[in-house]
């Protein structure tokens, strides 16, 4: 089964590679049908995300409410999680679902030799080798590690970026601590499986990233401005009054007594 699965991988990138006469722009052009068809996950995730952000004072009323009751705390939570619609296992889908095709791809190009020949794998002269690792690269001199190196810190940094910017603008927050501090762990986690990973793995994962950045900041100004359009209809509607009027009673006319 996981080797029919690597051929379909395989199947695909020399498809367009025939179509395009480039491994690397065979590889973009694959990362970028999968981030389409899993877009709608990635709408949910930041979705899901941005609704956390407005209720933020709420978690944090509630830790400061229910601090000395672990239990009671834990029971508001879910609660308020039911009510914004909250999956924290969201976050992880779209990066779990590119899992099988990392691992995938990276033995692809392993075996890519055996596959297709000796041929060269190179995207547009730019990055000599997509079989070539960073550890491979460095031994050629530091004019064919360049390209590498942007690789790698691309592959590293753009992984967790998503996850930074969903918290800027969060000051005094534990939370965008927490999130700051382990975005960093894994980056440095990222840059050492990056060290021995094919060219090829890296240019996918890394497009990926960059690919989902964009439709995160996409996704929230358009939930920004929709509910900014909200907040504008509330205020500037007008307040209707049903007022109902009674009619007026004739008022008696005074008696003239003058000609008495």
């Amino acid at each position: 089964m996981w080797d029919y699965f690597k051929d379909l991988i395989f199947g695909i990138i020399e498809f367009f590679y025939h179509m395009c006469g480039d491994w690397g722009l065979a590889i973009i052009i694959v990362t970028v049908i999968f981030r389409v068809i899993i877009s709608p996950l990635m709408y949910k995730q930041t979705k899901s995300s941005y609704q956390m952000q407005k209720v933020q004072p709420l978690i944090q009323e509630i830790q400061r409410k229910y601090s000395n009751d672990p239990t009671r705390m834990q029971q508001e939570m879910q609660k308020l999680y039911a009510e914004v619609k909250f999956n924290p296992l969201a976050g992880c889908l779209p990066m779990l679902l590119q899992m099988p095709i990392f691992i995938a791809l990276f033995q692809v190009l392993r075996e890519m030799a055996t596959r297709v020949g000796d041929t060269t794998y190179e995207f547009y002269h730019i990055v000599p080798n997509l079989i070539m690792s960073p550890s491979e690269a460095i031994n050629y001199g530091i004019g064919t590690f360049v390209p590498y190196l942007v690789l790698m810190l691309v592959f590293a940094g753009a992984t967790f970026l998503p996850m930074i910017l969903m918290q800027r603008g969060q000051k005094d927050n534990p939370q965008r601590n927490q999130t700051l501090i382990m975005s960093g762990v894994m980056s440095l986690f990222m840059l050492w499986i990056s060290w021995s990973s094919p060219a090829g793995v890296l240019l996918f994962w890394g497009t990926s990233s960059l690919i989902a950045i964009a439709q995160q900041q996409v996704s929230l100004r358009l939930m920004k401005r929709r509910d900014a359009e909200k907040e504008e209809i509330i205020e500037v509607k007008p307040i209707e009054v049903d007022v109902t009027r009674k009619n007026k009673k004739p008022r008696p006319k005074k008696k003239n007594n003058s000609n008495r």
